[in-house]
């Protein structure tokens, strides 16, 4: 008897090593690959003859295509929208410089869903959702960051980042080296579910292209180009078609890690872009580029692979847009639903993973300041009030709002109702304090600030500047801050400074009152970073490196006030260059 019962327990110890797994469903790991200014157009798979992109349109191949799937015409609010499920201007965010692109605190990220489901959670690459804590990706659900926070970066090659907090110099080209941590995440977490987030940075400015990429393009005449053809800068397409390969290559090996690690069929992969095209070129005929809210700068690509879960080659023509993502992706992965505030998306998971779903028709909006445009699946009506049917006309040029009164009627009335809801967003979010003390340290980078009097800005987007031509004692730079805590802050200014420049006292001051100031004696007068990999004239991106003087601490009380950089002796021509101001808790 003994020998049967022996018997028995090896056979449900047999059924429940080898038959439990198929019958357990593990929660799906998520990879979801954000692209910087890439257009519709942009791929193989669109039918862009210019280019090959085969790793990116095996994820249609082997997935489902959203055909009519939309973003915002900037690079922030669309980010904001797929962290949050909200139309952007509920999050905070604006715009894309001087802080415009933080995210508020008090939104739920998707990463803050899944790390709440137990999954270990990376981001690698552009953030632009805020810097200073508590709006850093390590205080928005991240466990793991590696990238830069501001809206982009002036330097492609081993440039400074950010890792966790911390400042460090990347390694090779900069989506390279993303996608290099990317995997290594993967490959460190493959045991667990996690939620990988690859937010690249190009084909954005700089075009900073690697020699073995671009020398395909580089004489190249393109067979495809934009529908009005004196707009097109061809060496702005060059660079960008050479800088879309190089996204393809990397996620090619994206793709090939989910494989050799056998994660494929546990993985929900997404691949779309923030907005359109960063320049004229091919992009279907449709109206508009990046900034616009016509067709052109609002659809883009989009792709999810689910292998077993998502038919394979499946095309979705319901229209959808980054406010669906989160909820989506909830819904897919089977997540119990943390707190969020309302949401403006909903769940795609039907239209994905049902035959003939129910699905209510609606409309998606877009605003820029106080224009919106509107989208229903037939009709897009533009900020103008022009009514255009995009089944027929995706490049808007017959305005067919004469056939269409009752509907022009309802679609202004819609657009007017939600350009009068986002008004008190926008208000709400204008000239917002930048943290300080809500973590450890703090970075008031010169993006931020405010020049006053003869200072500058080495370049036209205050996202990826320094300050220079700082000239005058009465010139001063400022930042408002909002404090966490009253308490006192080691302050480190990060300079540079010319020979003959030496001897300038620099001071930082608080509130009008508290200060601290130091005699500037160390000589850092480097370079600018080598820019001869970048293919278009008349680059405005400058960069260089700084150096750290530390002033002393200084006692900031809670709440706003002003904190201001000034120079009250210059011996030389100028003070100094100024990077940013770090801000560190001593007590």
């Amino acid at each position: 008897m003994k020998s049967a019962t022996i018997t028995i327990a090896t056979t449900l110890l047999f059924v429940g090593i080898f038959l439990l797994p198929s019958t357990m469903a593990r929660q799906p790991n998520v990879v979801v690959i954000l692209t910087d200014d890439q257009g519709w157009g942009d791929l193989g798979v669109s039918g862009n003859t210019n280019l090959k992109t085969p790793n990116i349109d095996t994820l249609a191949r082997d997935g489902a295509t959203l055909q009519h799937f939309y973003v915002c015409q900037v690079c922030a609010p669309t980010r904001a929208e797929f962290l949050t499920g909200r139309y952007y201007p509920r999050t905070g965010v604006s715009g894309v410089s001087r802080g415009d692109g933080r995210l508020n605190a008090d939104e739920t990220t998707v990463a803050d869903q899944f790390s709440a489901a137990g999954y270990v959670t990376g981001a690698f690459g552009k953030w632009h959702n805020g810097t200073q804590p508590p709006l850093h990706p390590n205080d928005r659900g991240f466990d793991e960051y590696y990238g830069f926070t501001s809206g982009h970066w002036g330097h492609y090659f081993s440039p400074p980042l950010d890792h966790n907090r911390q400042r460090v110099r990347g390694n090779g080209f900069i989506v390279d080296d993303f996608t290099d941590h990317a995997i290594s995440f993967i490959t460190a977490n493959q045991n667990r579910p996690f939620f990988c987030y690859i937010p690249l940075n190009t084909p954005h400015s700089p075009m900073m292209v690697p020699n073995r990429f671009y020398e395909k393009f580089k004489d190249k005449d393109p067979a495809m180009q934009h529908r009005d053809l004196d707009r097109e800068d061809l060496m702005m397409t060059r660079a960008a078609l050479a800088l879309c390969e190089n996204i393809d290559w990397n996620v090619g090996r994206v793709l090939r890690t989910l494989d050799n690690l056998r994660l494929r069929d546990d993985t929900i992969v997404i691949y779309f872009s923030d907005n359109g095209p960063n320049s004229y070129r091919w992009n279907g005929g449709m109206k508009g580029r990046k900034g616009s809210i016509d067709e052109g700068g609002l659809r883009v690509p989009f792709f999810i692979r689910w292998p077993e879960h998502i038919p394979a080659g499946a095309t979705v023509p319901e229209i959808a847009g980054a406010i669906d993502l989160l909820p989506t992706l909830i819904d897919l992965a089977d997540l119990k639903r943390q707190k969020t505030k309302p949401l403006d998306g909903k769940s795609l998971g039907p239209l994905l993973m049902q035959d003939n779903a129910k699905w209510e028709p609606r409309s998606l909006f877009s605003i820029r300041k106080n224009q919106v445009s509107v989208r229903t699946q037939r009709f897009r009506i533009d900020a103008a009030g022009q009514l255009f049917d995009i089944a027929v006309d995706p490049g808007q040029r017959s305005n067919v709002a004469d056939g269409h009164s009752e509907l022009v009627s309802t679609l202004r009335k819609q657009a007017e109702r939600h350009a009068e809801e986002m008004k008190s967003c926008f208000e709400a979010n204008a000239a917002r304090p930048f943290h300080v003390g809500y973590g450890p340290s703090t970075a008031l980078p010169a993006r931020d600030g405010v020049e006053h009097g003869t200072i500058k800005r080495s370049a036209k987007s205050p996202n990826n500047s320094f300050f220079t031509n700082w000239t005058n004692i009465n010139d001063f730079i400022s930042w408002q801050i909002d404090v966490a805590e009253t308490g006192n802050y080691e302050v480190t200014v990060y300079y540079t400074c010319a020979v003959g420049n030496e001897g300038a006292t620099i001071q930082v001051s608080a509130a009008g009152t508290d200060w601290v100031r130091k005699t500037v004696t160390d000589v850092f007068d480097p370079p600018l970073y080598d820019k001869s990999r970048e293919r278009v004239a008349n680059s405005h991106y400058f960069v260089k490196d700084f150096i750290p003087l530390k002033l002393g601490t200084l006692r900031l009380r809670k709440g706003t006030s002003e904190l201001r950089l000034s120079a009250p002796d210059i011996v030389g021509s100028h003070a100094i260059d100024v990077h940013s101001i770090e801000l560190n808790l001593s007590n």
